[in-house]
Protein backbone atom coordinates (compact mmCIF):
# COMPACT_ATOMS: atom_id res chain seq x y z
CA UNK A 1 0.00 0.00 0.00
CA UNK A 2 3.00 2.12 -0.67
CA UNK A 3 1.44 5.95 -1.39
CA UNK A 4 -1.71 5.16 -0.08
CA UNK A 5 -3.34 6.74 2.72
CA UNK A 6 -6.05 5.71 5.10
CA UNK A 7 -8.02 8.09 7.52
CA UNK A 8 -10.04 6.72 10.71
CA UNK A 9 -11.40 9.55 12.53
CA UNK A 10 -8.50 11.39 13.52
CA UNK A 11 -6.33 8.68 12.60
CA UNK A 12 -4.45 8.44 9.30
CA UNK A 13 -2.29 5.34 8.39
CA UNK A 14 0.34 5.15 5.57
CA UNK A 15 3.67 3.61 4.66
CA UNK A 16 6.60 5.24 5.99
CA UNK A 17 9.37 6.95 3.70
CA UNK A 18 12.76 5.59 3.61
CA UNK A 19 14.05 8.74 5.74
CA UNK A 20 11.55 7.68 8.53
CA UNK A 21 12.44 3.91 8.85
CA UNK A 22 14.65 4.97 11.91
CA UNK A 23 11.78 6.19 13.56
CA UNK A 24 10.71 2.27 13.83
CA UNK A 25 14.02 1.22 14.56
CA UNK A 26 14.34 3.78 17.89
CA UNK A 27 11.39 2.48 19.54
CA UNK A 28 11.72 -0.68 18.94
CA UNK A 29 15.08 -0.33 20.94
CA UNK A 30 13.36 1.67 23.52
CA UNK A 31 11.09 -1.56 23.66
CA UNK A 32 14.39 -3.19 24.65
CA UNK A 33 14.41 -5.55 21.70
CA UNK A 34 17.86 -4.05 20.71
CA UNK A 35 18.55 -4.09 16.67
CA UNK A 36 21.07 -3.60 15.04
CA UNK A 37 22.83 -0.56 13.69
CA UNK A 38 22.01 -0.70 10.03
CA UNK A 39 18.67 -2.56 10.50
CA UNK A 40 16.56 0.19 8.97
CA UNK A 41 18.61 -0.05 5.81
CA UNK A 42 18.88 -3.25 5.49
CA UNK A 43 15.14 -3.98 6.39
CA UNK A 44 13.62 -1.39 3.72
CA UNK A 45 15.22 -3.32 0.76
CA UNK A 46 12.66 -5.81 0.91
CA UNK A 47 9.41 -4.24 0.57
CA UNK A 48 9.55 -0.32 1.33
CA UNK A 49 5.65 -0.45 1.08
CA UNK A 50 5.03 -2.62 4.22
CA UNK A 51 6.58 -0.69 6.61
CA UNK A 52 3.28 1.42 8.46
CA UNK A 53 2.59 4.21 10.44
CA UNK A 54 -0.34 5.59 12.33
CA UNK A 55 -0.56 9.14 12.86
CA UNK A 56 -2.90 11.28 14.93
CA UNK A 57 -2.93 15.43 14.05
CA UNK A 58 0.39 14.15 12.35
CA UNK A 59 2.39 13.03 15.36
CA UNK A 60 3.07 9.19 15.33
CA UNK A 61 1.42 6.86 17.25
CA UNK A 62 2.15 3.04 16.14
CA UNK A 63 4.16 1.43 13.65
CA UNK A 64 4.32 -2.34 12.12
CA UNK A 65 6.00 -3.69 9.24
CA UNK A 66 4.45 -6.29 6.90
CA UNK A 67 6.81 -7.17 4.19
CA UNK A 68 5.78 -9.20 1.25
CA UNK A 69 8.43 -11.65 0.12
CA UNK A 70 6.92 -13.16 -2.54
CA UNK A 71 3.43 -13.92 -3.94
CA UNK A 72 3.08 -16.41 -0.69
CA UNK A 73 4.76 -14.85 2.39
CA UNK A 74 4.95 -12.30 4.38
CA UNK A 75 6.51 -11.18 7.93
CA UNK A 76 5.20 -8.93 10.33
CA UNK A 77 7.43 -6.87 13.12
CA UNK A 78 7.68 -4.01 14.68
CA UNK A 79 4.10 -3.78 15.87
CA UNK A 80 4.54 -0.97 18.47
CA UNK A 81 1.78 1.41 20.28
CA UNK A 82 3.46 4.37 22.06
CA UNK A 83 3.16 4.35 26.01
CA UNK A 84 0.64 5.95 26.99
CA UNK A 85 -1.50 5.79 23.69
CA UNK A 86 -2.24 2.08 24.28
CA UNK A 87 -5.60 0.59 24.83
CA UNK A 88 -7.00 3.38 22.52
CA UNK A 89 -7.76 1.52 19.12
CA UNK A 90 -4.48 2.78 17.38
CA UNK A 91 -2.80 -0.44 17.42
CA UNK A 92 -5.91 -2.19 16.18
CA UNK A 93 -6.21 -0.33 13.14
CA UNK A 94 -2.99 -0.13 12.20
CA UNK A 95 -2.91 -4.29 12.08
CA UNK A 96 -5.41 -4.27 9.74
CA UNK A 97 -3.73 -2.25 7.34
CA UNK A 98 -1.13 -4.84 7.74
CA UNK A 99 -2.16 -7.68 7.00
CA UNK A 100 -4.40 -5.90 4.18
CA UNK A 101 -1.26 -5.42 3.06
CA UNK A 102 -0.12 -8.89 3.10
CA UNK A 103 -3.25 -9.83 1.13
CA UNK A 104 -3.48 -13.61 0.83
CA UNK A 105 -0.41 -14.16 1.95
CA UNK A 106 0.92 -16.64 4.69
CA UNK A 107 1.97 -14.38 7.53
CA UNK A 108 5.15 -14.94 9.76
CA UNK A 109 6.00 -13.97 13.14
CA UNK A 110 7.63 -14.21 15.89
CA UNK A 111 4.96 -13.09 19.14
CA UNK A 112 5.98 -12.12 22.60
CA UNK A 113 4.77 -14.18 25.33
CA UNK A 114 2.20 -11.34 26.13
CA UNK A 115 0.55 -11.18 23.20
CA UNK A 116 0.55 -14.97 21.59
CA UNK A 117 -3.18 -15.36 22.64
CA UNK A 118 -4.15 -12.18 20.59
CA UNK A 119 -2.30 -13.42 17.60
CA UNK A 120 -4.10 -17.10 17.79
CA UNK A 121 -7.28 -14.91 18.06
CA UNK A 122 -6.17 -12.99 15.10
CA UNK A 123 -5.57 -16.44 12.93
CA UNK A 124 -1.77 -17.40 14.08
CA UNK A 125 -1.00 -20.76 14.84
CA UNK A 126 1.92 -21.53 17.23
CA UNK A 127 5.14 -23.50 15.43
CA UNK A 128 7.80 -23.50 17.66
CA UNK A 129 9.70 -21.26 20.49
CA UNK A 130 12.35 -19.00 19.79
CA UNK A 131 14.62 -18.28 22.45
CA UNK A 132 17.51 -14.76 22.80
CA UNK A 133 20.69 -15.85 24.90
CA UNK A 134 22.64 -13.44 25.72
CA UNK A 135 26.29 -12.55 27.61
CA UNK A 136 29.34 -12.19 27.28
CA UNK A 137 30.38 -15.87 25.04
CA UNK A 138 33.30 -18.26 26.51
CA UNK A 139 36.19 -18.79 24.16
CA UNK A 140 36.15 -21.75 21.42
CA UNK A 141 38.80 -22.81 19.86
CA UNK A 142 39.44 -21.54 16.55
CA UNK A 143 38.02 -23.55 13.20
CA UNK A 144 40.33 -26.74 13.37
CA UNK A 145 41.18 -26.14 9.67
CA UNK A 146 41.52 -22.03 9.30
CA UNK A 147 41.58 -22.42 5.16
CA UNK A 148 37.88 -23.65 5.05
CA UNK A 149 36.78 -20.51 6.71
CA UNK A 150 36.02 -17.49 4.15
CA UNK A 151 34.23 -14.15 4.04
CA UNK A 152 30.84 -14.81 3.45
CA UNK A 153 30.98 -12.05 0.90
CA UNK A 154 33.22 -14.28 -1.10
CA UNK A 155 30.94 -16.96 -1.77
CA UNK A 156 28.44 -17.07 -4.63
CA UNK A 157 24.88 -15.73 -3.47
CA UNK A 158 23.56 -18.26 -4.96
CA UNK A 159 24.86 -20.69 -3.21
CA UNK A 160 23.89 -18.98 0.00
CA UNK A 161 20.38 -18.66 -1.41
CA UNK A 162 20.28 -22.63 -2.03
CA UNK A 163 21.30 -22.74 1.64
CA UNK A 164 18.55 -20.14 2.94
CA UNK A 165 15.96 -22.19 0.80
CA UNK A 166 16.03 -24.64 3.32
CA UNK A 167 15.46 -22.97 6.43
CA UNK A 168 13.61 -19.81 5.09
CA UNK A 169 9.94 -19.93 3.47
CA UNK A 170 10.35 -17.72 1.14
CA UNK A 171 13.33 -16.22 -1.27
CA UNK A 172 14.65 -12.82 -0.09
CA UNK A 173 17.66 -12.20 -2.42
CA UNK A 174 17.91 -8.48 -2.17
CA UNK A 175 17.65 -8.69 2.17
CA UNK A 176 20.46 -11.66 1.80
CA UNK A 177 22.77 -9.47 -0.42
CA UNK A 178 22.40 -5.88 1.90
CA UNK A 179 22.53 -8.05 4.93
CA UNK A 180 26.07 -9.29 4.19
CA UNK A 181 27.69 -6.72 2.19
CA UNK A 182 26.85 -3.80 4.61
CA UNK A 183 29.37 -2.51 6.61
CA UNK A 184 29.73 -3.28 10.53
CA UNK A 185 28.00 -6.67 8.89
CA UNK A 186 30.77 -9.20 9.22
CA UNK A 187 30.13 -13.02 7.20
CA UNK A 188 31.82 -15.99 7.64
CA UNK A 189 31.00 -19.24 5.89
CA UNK A 190 32.81 -22.92 6.07
CA UNK A 191 33.19 -24.34 2.27
CA UNK A 192 34.09 -28.22 2.53
CA UNK A 193 34.66 -30.18 -0.49
CA UNK A 194 33.71 -27.17 -2.73
CA UNK A 195 30.41 -26.71 -0.71
CA UNK A 196 28.59 -24.14 1.50
CA UNK A 197 28.33 -26.33 4.82
CA UNK A 198 27.64 -23.52 7.44
CA UNK A 199 27.53 -19.65 7.19
CA UNK A 200 26.71 -17.11 9.74
CA UNK A 201 26.78 -12.73 9.98
CA UNK A 202 27.08 -11.02 12.96
CA UNK A 203 25.91 -7.23 13.51
CA UNK A 204 26.75 -4.34 15.84
CA UNK A 205 23.56 -3.41 17.41
CA UNK A 206 22.76 -0.99 20.42
CA UNK A 207 24.20 -3.16 22.74
CA UNK A 208 27.02 -5.86 21.61
CA UNK A 209 26.70 -7.71 18.62
CA UNK A 210 23.65 -10.23 17.58
CA UNK A 211 24.86 -13.72 15.61
CA UNK A 212 22.04 -14.39 12.84
CA UNK A 213 21.61 -16.00 10.54
CA UNK A 214 23.65 -18.84 11.58
CA UNK A 215 23.04 -22.22 9.03
CA UNK A 216 24.99 -25.31 9.36
CA UNK A 217 24.33 -28.79 8.65
CA UNK A 218 25.76 -29.61 12.31
CA UNK A 219 26.45 -28.30 15.76
CA UNK A 220 30.22 -28.86 15.09
CA UNK A 221 29.92 -26.39 11.29
CA UNK A 222 28.10 -24.20 14.10
CA UNK A 223 30.90 -23.58 16.39
CA UNK A 224 33.54 -23.64 13.92
CA UNK A 225 31.69 -20.18 12.43
CA UNK A 226 31.17 -18.67 15.71
CA UNK A 227 34.22 -18.83 16.14
CA UNK A 228 35.60 -17.11 13.42
CA UNK A 229 32.44 -14.57 13.50
CA UNK A 230 34.02 -13.72 17.24
CA UNK A 231 37.74 -13.60 16.12
CA UNK A 232 35.90 -10.93 13.88
CA UNK A 233 34.79 -9.05 16.29
CA UNK A 234 36.83 -9.11 19.59
CA UNK A 235 35.30 -8.81 22.69
CA UNK A 236 31.33 -7.65 22.93
CA UNK A 237 28.45 -8.84 24.58
CA UNK A 238 26.37 -11.39 21.99
CA UNK A 239 23.29 -12.15 21.61
CA UNK A 240 22.19 -15.74 19.66
CA UNK A 241 18.27 -16.19 19.20
CA UNK A 242 17.45 -20.22 18.39
CA UNK A 243 14.53 -22.14 17.72
CA UNK A 244 13.92 -24.12 21.54
CA UNK A 245 13.04 -27.64 19.32
CA UNK A 246 16.78 -27.69 17.82
CA UNK A 247 18.43 -29.20 20.49
CA UNK A 248 21.98 -29.01 18.81
CA UNK A 249 21.11 -24.92 18.55
CA UNK A 250 20.14 -24.77 22.57
CA UNK A 251 23.38 -26.81 23.38
CA UNK A 252 25.72 -24.30 21.31
CA UNK A 253 24.13 -21.43 22.85
CA UNK A 254 24.68 -22.67 26.18
CA UNK A 255 28.34 -24.27 25.53
CA UNK A 256 29.30 -20.01 24.90
CA UNK A 257 28.03 -19.69 28.44
CA UNK A 258 25.07 -17.67 27.44
CA UNK A 259 21.62 -17.55 29.30
CA UNK A 260 17.78 -17.00 27.85
CA UNK A 261 17.05 -13.55 28.07
CA UNK A 262 13.72 -13.07 26.10
CA UNK A 263 11.56 -15.69 24.27
CA UNK A 264 9.27 -14.94 21.68
CA UNK A 265 7.02 -17.70 19.41
CA UNK A 266 7.01 -18.32 15.84
CA UNK A 267 3.40 -18.39 14.67
CA UNK A 268 2.09 -18.32 11.04
CA UNK A 269 -1.56 -17.86 9.79
CA UNK A 270 -1.01 -21.28 7.45
CA UNK A 271 0.79 -23.43 6.19
CA UNK A 272 4.77 -23.25 5.05
CA UNK A 273 6.98 -25.06 2.87
CA UNK A 274 8.91 -27.81 5.06
CA UNK A 275 11.98 -26.60 6.32
CA UNK A 276 14.99 -27.95 7.59
CA UNK A 277 14.93 -26.12 11.64
CA UNK A 278 17.42 -28.76 12.36
CA UNK A 279 20.21 -26.53 10.11
CA UNK A 280 18.99 -23.13 12.39
CA UNK A 281 21.19 -22.67 14.61
CA UNK A 282 20.77 -18.49 14.69
CA UNK A 283 17.05 -16.97 13.05
CA UNK A 284 18.10 -14.18 11.36
CA UNK A 285 15.83 -11.37 13.02
CA UNK A 286 12.36 -11.54 14.69
CA UNK A 287 11.34 -8.71 13.09
CA UNK A 288 12.04 -10.19 9.37
CA UNK A 289 11.96 -13.60 10.30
Amino acid sequence: MQGDTTATGSLTIRAMRPDEMPLTVDWAAAEGWNPGLSDAACFGVVDPGGFLVAERDGEPVATVSCVNYDDHFAFLGFYIVRPGLRGQGYGLRLWQSAMAHAGSRIVGLDGVVAQQDNYRKSGFSYAYANIRYGGRPAALPPPADRSAIVALADVPLADVEASDATVFPAPRRAFLRAWIDTPGHVGRALIRDGALVAWGVIRPCRTGHKIGPLVAERRGDAEAVVSALLMATGDSEVFLDVPAINPEAVALAESLGLKPVFETARMYTGPIPPLRIERVFGVTTFELG
